[in-house]
């Protein structure tokens, strides 16, 4: 169901049953994985079931394959395949106006912050009716000011950290504006850890691939986010 700040909550991969063991988890992500090969053909083979992945190459302690969600109704396609390419995390990380990094992230791929730091995905997915306005800007906001700072394109991680495994839907807001780049959202939780680990090597930014073709990679399953449950 559709939800009053520009997007609505969807459970992405669904978490584990309580008490599986490693065993159980891996056999889930190949059955996973497999379901989506037969049934849903992937786009120019880069995207699998409305997700469409990236790799983070440096820092080497988040060397994994992130999964995102395409924006419903807005942004662009990814038309290139970028090997290396800068993830920059914006400043201010929820970019609803003029970023004070905006010259590393022309080119280069913005790291976002939906709405408003807030604690906990739980206590906001039942009281919050606010819209993404109220909170700080919408989603087409977020990646119009990155498209104006010169980004290729966005990708818009959710702001509660223990959020790993409920995706929301972005799509437009009422302004009939639009967006050009490709825009995708992140769990918060991996959002979180990609800017933790840059912090703690001070590092201004992130070397990913996207977008990455998983059916080409054998070890997948392997190079999950660890904190990522399926």
């Amino acid at each position: 169901m559709g939800r009053r700040d520009g997007g609505s909550a969807a459970n992405g991969s669904g978490a584990g049953a309580s008490g599986a063991g490693p065993g159980a988890a891996m056999l889930r992500r190949s059955l996973w994985l497999c379901l989506c090969l037969c049934s849903c053909p992937a786009r120019a083979g880069l995207r699998i079931h409305e997700y469409l992945y990236f790799q983070v190459l440096s820092p080497g302690d988040i060397r994994y394959i992130f999964t995102a969600t395409p924006a419903k109704d807005f942004g662009g396609v990814f038309n290139t395949r970028y090997d290396q390419i800068h993830l920059v995390p914006a400043d201010p990380p929820e970019a609803c106006g003029e970023l004070n990094n905006g010259v590393f992230i022309q080119d280069q791929i913005a790291l976002v912050e939906r709405g408003r730091k807030r604690p906990s995905s739980k206590i906001w997915a039942v009281t919050s009716l606010k819209t993404d306005a109220e909170r700080g800007c919408s989603f087409l906001s977020k990646t119009r000011v990155i498209q104006e700072h010169g980004g290729r394109a966005v990708i818009i991680a959710d702001n509660a950290y223990d959020n790993d495994s409920f995706y929301i839907e972005m799509i437009q807001d009422s302004t009939r504006r639009t967006a050009d780049i490709p825009a995708l959202f992140l769990l918060g939780r991996d959002g979180y850890m990609i800017r933790r680990s840059l912090e703690q090597h001070g590092l201004p930014w992130a070397v990913i691939s996207i977008p990455v073709n998983v059916t080409s990679i054998p070890t997948y399953e392997m190079m999950q986010p660890p904190w990522t449950f399926w």
